[in-house]
């Protein structure tokens, strides 16, 4: 019998990792969403983008995380205002 294993390489592919880490929630101002940072239109199309258009998304992404004002709930986020 075959090993399992021996066939997870053949489904393999050479293809950039989506960056997603299941936090899945688009800020609402900054339109990016908080847990990989990436526009909803980015997220829509990452199937279909080639690995030279995942590669200069994914080289964006550190740049984007400090458009994300952190928002603060409850009575401490309404004093902010």
């Amino acid at each position: 019998m075959n090993n399992p294993s021996d066939s997870d390489g053949i489904w393999k592919r050479a293809e950039i990792e989506s960056p997603c880490v299941k936090l899945c929630q688009i800020h609402p101002e900054a339109r990016i969403c908080i847990g990989c940072y990436r526009t909803m239109e980015e997220i829509g199309a990452w199937s279909r983008m080639t690995p030279e258009a995942r590669r200069e998304v994914m080289a964006e992404l550190p740049e984007r995380a400090p458009q994300l004002r952190k928002r603060r709930g409850g009575r401490a986020g309404r004093q902010d205002r």
